[in-house]
């Protein structure tokens, strides 16, 4: 490789080491590919067989991530969760430290130059350095436009700018707007040991599908748009019988309103005991939260019950505006009660154990609100399955699709939001594998070979 050449590798690999702020934005497998890529360039002479490894290493890696070296570079930066974004996304760029500011302006200055050594401009560097007859294969990719409008339109500027450093305001105000790490990439995620983990495929069941208890989801709708709008929300318990819709609703408001920063936050029940944490690390930034509990239920002495009741009634912490819980249970009283716990007139042990018990059965009034969902009547059930059925176009006639849903769940969970699901989406792959297979006819048979 010539001198010049090697001069602007090992310049790359010393501006590399003098980051100051955004370090963790190579901290990746593409990042350290790339670093060792050019120190192997760097290095040629003593294992040409090295150079080309490393470049295999660097391709594999952007083709894992469908995208090319310039547009990874970006979106990294965009997500990088360092004390500049962190601070930017409460403070305005006055009060931002003029330190903080030169540090950030130098090490744009340093990504451009990063930016600007593209793949095809490494492959050149490799076919040089392993004295190649042709370069080797460029990972290319047409650029898919992600996120919002902003994030565009950010990335855009990026790219035109002659120089990096003049973008702090603009990136500033962009982690204002919407934040870094994990809640950039993912709008649901999970709490999993001390940790929020992005969900990949979340559920993407949609407001349209749910029906059969419309004021229930309009009252939850509502709430909703209160925490997006900025005003107190008020913490829901989505409580009724099993199969009812309750979790699908919660997780189709997610869906309905991505584009309003809106993001889902599963806390399990074995999780809940960190819910003051969750809470102390939600107040800041600047997306709305709804905490989701699925199917809760409580023990007697259960820590999981006392942070729970920290954040419903509140503690000397204020509570966040931008977070709200919505909790699912098929028990109307929450806090498991036996008969051995109902005082008795010799009982000793405690001399308000009443008020101990009323405590238990009351916690469900802790929440602001309790939506209640009743079982599905006949009426309601086929309501939902002519509904879904509509929706995915089956082609039967009414009477039929009538007699066929009755017959399902008589034999199968009995009516219900998640029966009349079940029926149509084994329906709908029935008629779609067997178009002229006379369903009515075969019914048994096909729901013996489901099971």
């Amino acid at each position: 490789m010539d001198n010049l050449g090697n001069g602007r590798v090992q310049f790359l690999l010393r501006q590399i080491s003098s980051l100051l702020i955004y370090q963790s934005v190579l901290s990746t497998e593409v990042g350290n590919a790339f670093i060792e890529l050019l120190q192997s360039i760097h290095f040629t002479n003593v294992d040409a067989r090295g150079c080309l490894e490393a470049y295999g290493k660097y391709f594999q890696f952007l083709a894992n991530q469908n995208k090319n070296w310039e547009e990874y570079l970006i979106t990294r930066i965009l997500a990088d969760d360092n004390p500049f974004s962190k601070l930017a996304q409460h403070s305005t760029f006055a009060e931002l430290p003029p330190a903080l500011i030169a540090a950030v302006q130098h090490d744009l200055q340093i990504l451009q130059n990063l930016y600007e050594c593209s793949s095809a401009v490494l492959s050149e560097w490799v076919q040089t350095a392993a004295h190649l007859p042709i370069s080797p294969i460029v990972w290319y990719t047409e650029y898919n436009d992600i996120g919002n409008s902003e994030t565009s339109l950010l990335i855009n500027h990026l790219q035109e700018l002659a120089n990096w450093g003049d973008a702090v305001e603009d990136l500033a105000n962009y982690y204002q707007n919407f934040g870094t790490g994990v809640f950039t990439a993912y709008s649901a995620l999970r709490w999993h040991e001390g940790k929020f983990i992005g969900i990949n495929y979340p559920d993407r069941v949609s407001l349209k599908q749910l029906v059969g208890y419309e004021s229930q989801r309009d009252i939850l709708v509502k709430n909703t748009e209160f925490l997006l709008s900025g005003h107190v929300a008020l913490h829901i318990l989505l409580y009724g019988s099993r199969g009812s819709g309750k979790s699908s609703l919660v997780k189709a408001l997610l869906n309905h309103y991505t584009n309003q920063k809106l993001r889902l936050l599963e806390v399990s029940k074995s999780e809940l005991q960190d819910l003051p944490e969750i809470m102390e690390k939600l107040h800041l930034l600047p997306h709305k939260f709804i905490v989701f509990v699925d199917d809760l239920s409580f023990e007697e002495d259960d820590d999981a019950f006392k942070a729970l009741k920290v954040v419903l009634e509140g503690s000397i912490t204020a509570r966040p505006q931008n977070v709200v819980v919505y909790a699912t249970s098929n028990r109307r009283h929450l806090i498991r009660e036996f008969f051995g716990d109902r005082p008795k007139l010799k009982d000793k042990d405690e001399i308000q154990a009443w008020d101990t018990m009323q405590e238990k059965l009351s916690f469900s009034d802790r929440f602001g609100l309790t939506l209640t969902f009743e079982p599905a009547d006949q009426d309601k059930y086929l309501h939902i399955v002519q509904h879904l059925a509509k929706q995915a176009k089956i082609n039967m006639e009414p009477e039929e699709l009538i007699a066929n849903a009755l017959q399902w769940a008589t034999r199968h969970n009995g009516r219900s939001g998640r029966t009349a699901r079940q029926f149509i989406d084994f329906l709908t792959a029935s008629l779609a594998t067997q178009p002229k297979f006379a369903f009515a006819e075969k019914f048994d048979e096909l729901k013996s070979n489901y099971n």
